[in-house]
């Protein structure tokens, strides 16, 4: 089945992602594929550089790493099976590129039901669906 699975995460949304590990973990338990967890952080746009210290690059990817690993920790899952990714950019173009980079056979993300937001901005579940290489699962409830 798939050996490689992609599972994007976003620390600040713990019920959605959780969706997404879970569905992940079923379909890697099945297998014995590797999971990787990605989480992709906002660039800083360069008008607030004047107003934020300047070591906030690597405060930020400080702590999105500590926090991506306490993730993976708590997966109840091979630990050698189970790696992470941070990345910075646009979620959807960063996620996409590291499902490419890595080799990934499926991308499973966990995505809120569509709301009127969601159908007059986008999603990145939706784009990531549109755009990916591979076949993409949506966890939802």
């Amino acid at each position: 089945m798939y050996r490689k699975i992609l599972t994007p995460i976003d620390l600040s949304e713990a019920q959605m992602t959780q969706k997404g590990i879970i569905a992940a973990l079923s379909i890697a338990k099945f297998g014995k594929a590797q999971l990787r967890l990605v989480n992709v952080q906002p660039l800083l746009p360069l008008a607030f550089m004047d107003y934020v210290p300047a070591n906030l690059d690597a405060q930020q990817h400080e702590k999105a790493g500590a926090e991506l690993a306490k993730a993976a920790e708590g997966i109840d899952y091979s630990k050698e099976l189970v790696s992470t990714a941070l990345r910075f950019g646009t979620t959807y173009s960063e996620i996409l590129a590291e499902a490419e980079a890595w080799g990934a056979d499926v991308i499973v993300v966990g995505s809120h039901r569509p709301s009127m937001s969601t159908y007059l901005l986008g999603s990145n579940a939706k784009t990531i669906v549109r755009h990916a290489k591979c076949p993409v699962l949506v966890a939802r409830n």
